[in-house]
């Protein structure tokens, strides 16, 4: 018994680390930390950040009276194009961003006959859009731009994609009545300019509604990314010939060093941006997000191009913009989502707004201070018959005040203690 013990013992002992303070399990079977995830958040302030910047960019290299005076803005889309193209190209090469370049059936034939036709509308879009940065103000433009979604619906019912309802056409009725007081009250109302920005609409509307007639099968489903891929090529070759027709006799060297190729450059690569982080914003968020995220872009751009750019806005296209923004998120989201998510959210705002407050009251109480001010004063210069920069420099006094008293002290107590 004793050797048949012994032998077991023996047996076993291989098994057995000789080192006692190892560990029994494996090291390979400890669980690693998860790796650290980009909040979804950031992907939706750096589409905000680069939609605004781009449009914003384009007009102060357009404009004639407050930006760089290159009023060639075809010649400027057909850059934007070159670039993506060469962009795609070398991003279908080298990286993962283009994948969706494999699930694509494309062919010559349907190159042709989807790929070409949207390609063209798509064109005269960005044309047309751009031109109307020569006439118009950007908040003006964004205010015009509430109507894509009716011409949207309009486009696809003249394609025979959809038959609208009496009740849809009561929701986008909504939209175009508040379009319309936001006209009425605008200041700087250029009907050339009108014009060209409705033919964006328009040009805009059909090609989405041709995106959704023609490829709308699965083995056709493209993201922004691969869509840049696909039309970028067919739209700057488009753009092109238009240039040389009515661009490219006026425009000369000088022109283009002016504004500086290194700006040029920068332009294309913010306007390339966009496009890439449309490609994570989609991926992830939902269409809710998306569709609040384009309104709220929307009312900063207003407000960047009032306080910065000094545009004009009467009370009355305030009124009527919001009108348009509200009829705008009822016909996209509907009232049963709007309800749902509506008390929802309600619910986890209070409860995270009261957490902040017990956590820091201080920053409470100064953002609620500060958002009354700010909307006080948006009031007060929306009804005040001050010139646009008399109340500009008012609102650089009163922010110039504040910042030179916060640097003479510290901290939050600062701005509390001057207020």
């Amino acid at each position: 018994m004793s050797s048949t013990n012994d032998t077991a013992e023996d047996k076993r002992e291989p098994l057995m680390s000789e080192n006692r303070d190892d560990p029994i399990l494996p090291v390979s079977n400890v669980p690693t930390p998860p790796r650290p995830t980009i909040p979804p958040a950031v992907y939706v302030i750096v589409w905000i950040a680069l939609s605004g910047s781009v449009i914003l960019f384009n007009k102060k290299i357009l404009d004639k009276e407050k930006g760089l005076n290159f009023p060639f803005p075809i010649f400027l889309t057909t850059w934007h194009l070159v670039f993506a193209t060469i962009m795609t190209q070398v991003l279908a090469r080298t990286s993962s961003l283009l994948d969706g370049l494999k699930t694509v059936k494309m062919n010559g034939k349907v190159y042709l006959r989807a790929v070409v036709p949207i390609g063209f509308f798509f064109s005269l879009s960005l044309i047309c859009s751009n031109q109307a940065y020569l006439y118009l103000s950007v908040s003006f433009i964004q205010m015009l731009k509430a109507t894509t979604p009716v011409a949207v619906l309009l486009a696809g019912w003249a394609l025979g994609k959809d038959r609208p309802t009496n009740r849809t056409f009561g929701n986008v009725s909504i939209i175009v009545l508040g379009v319309v007081i936001a006209s009425y009250g605008e200041i700087k109302f250029v009907m050339v300019g009108f014009i060209f920005q409705a033919l964006g609409v328009a040009f805009e509307a059909t090609r989405l509604a041709m995106v959704e007639k023609l490829l709308n099968s699965p083995e056709y489903k493209m993201d922004p990314l691969v869509s840049l891929y696909y039309f970028a090529p067919v739209c700057a070759a488009m753009n092109f010939i238009i240039f040389l027709f009515l661009e490219a006799s006026t425009i000369t060297v000088d022109d283009i060093f002016r504004v500086g190729p290194f700006v040029l450059l920068i332009n294309a690569l913010v306007a390339f941006a966009l496009n890439v982080s449309v490609v994570f914003l989609i991926g992830k968020t939902s269409s809710l997000v998306l569709t609040l995220c384009g309104v709220l872009k929307d009312i900063l751009l207003v407000i960047i191009s009032v306080a910065w750019i000094h545009d004009p806005v009467k009370p009355l296209q305030i009124f009527g913009y919001s009108i348009a923004l509200g009829g705008l998120v009822y016909y996209k989201l509907g009232a049963d989502k709007i309800k749902e998510h509506y008390g929802r959210i309600s619910k986890e705002s209070a409860l995270r707004w009261n957490e902040y407050g017990t956590k820091y009251p201080a920053y409470r109480k100064a953002a609620v201070f500060g958002a009354s001010a700010f909307f006080v004063l948006i009031i007060f210069f929306s009804y005040s018959n001050a010139g646009t920069a008399e109340i500009s420099g008012q609102v650089d006094a009163v922010v110039r005040a504040g910042v030179n008293h916060i640097h003479s002290k510290r901290g939050l107590e600062a701005v509390i203690s001057y207020f």
